[in-house]
């Protein structure tokens, strides 16, 4: 019983507004570092490798109905026609409460030289797919409540559509620099005549460099992302401190919600990388926090001129 009363409860947060329904949009991800492309297209083929990211992330632990994510995505550069360009594909699986989105993303970047770096312009175009499992929503019986709702579905609804967003990205030696827009077009999707959803567009920056120390074998990693629906905003940074290209581990704080440590190693072409957060928010009082894992496996490739790919460990920002 309570946990169905835990359903409706976010039920009714994520309800917006009669015969429409709203989830949460983008995932959210502590290591978005490491997985740059999930938020913005640009990223995509931007170093000179073969990237394959696989992570997974459980929100809020312990609280019935917490976001649980799922994503997997890959990219890696190419010449064509004497210029550069990126390809990427992504796709991601998120639940929340009673809604579940899927969606599947291809990653098209064009890349050109700019004072002594590289700026890149990515599309992504793909198809996000939602469901609402209205069989489970839970109307208690009183006074105070009505045992039916013209604005609650009370049976699975499904609906998708197209799905589209840009991005900016630019590397240099030490640093990197983002801006992105997610779901441009505020696609809805219709689950039936009387239902809809809607996904709310969102802008990001991001940003993070390498910053070697006097002893070479350690360098610091910072990073920060920005976060704007223009009703909501969410900012978060971080700092990691990697030792001879091999471990690294690193703090985060997430404005108004939770302190975030991390923890990973590299080993040849392989990574892993693992995040908890405690929540500072009165959510604390209800979960045992966040935890999120990653793996990936990074090919170095050589698009030289008149030369086949070769092969070689690489290092990540």
């Amino acid at each position: 019983m309570h946990k169905k009363r835990v359903y409706i409860l976010i039920l009714l947060l994520i309800l917006c507004g009669t015969h429409a329904l709203r989830a949460q949009d983008d995932m959210q991800l502590s290591q978005y570092w490491a997985m740059p492309t999930y938020y913005n297209p640009g990223a995509a083929g931007m170093y000179d490798k073969l990237n394959i990211r696989v992570g997974t992330r459980q929100q809020w632990v312990g609280m019935p109905g917490a976001p649980k994510t799922f994503l997997i995505m890959g990219d890696m550069p190419f010449r064509f026609l004497k210029a550069n360009h990126g390809v990427g594909l992504l796709l991601a699986n998120d639940s929340y409460g009673l809604f579940k989105t899927m969606s599947l993303g291809v990653q098209y970047a064009y890349k050109v030289q700019l004072w002594g770096g590289q700026l890149s312009l990515g599309l992504q175009v793909g198809l996000l797919s939602q469901t609402f499992d209205g069989t489970k929503v839970f109307i208690p019986e009183s006074d105070y409540h009505q045992t039916t709702d013209d604005a609650i579905p009370t049976t699975e609804l499904q609906g998708s559509g197209l799905d589209i967003g840009f991005g900016a990205y630019y590397t240099h030696k030490y640093f990197y620099v983002g801006i992105s827009a997610t779901h441009l077009t505020n696609p809805r999707i219709s689950f039936d005549e009387s239902y809809e959803g809607q996904i709310t567009g969102a802008f990001y920056f991001t940003a993070g460099g390498n910053i070697p120390l006097r002893n070479p074998l350690y360098e610091l990693q910072p990073s920060m992302m920005l976060k704007t629906t223009f009703q909501m905003t969410q900012a978060e940074v971080d700092i990691r401190l990697k030792y001879n290209n091999f471990i690294w581990g690193g703090l985060g704080y997430r404005w108004n919600e939770a302190i975030i440590f991390m923890l990973g190693a590299e080993y040849k072409n392989f990574l892993l990388g693992y995040s908890y957060d405690y929540s500072t928010s009165a959510i604390q009082k209800a979960s045992s926090g966040s935890h999120e894992v990653f793996i990936g496996y990074s090919m170095k490739l050589d698009l030289s001129k008149g030369k086949k790919n070769k092969h070689k460990s690489i290092r990540i920002l």
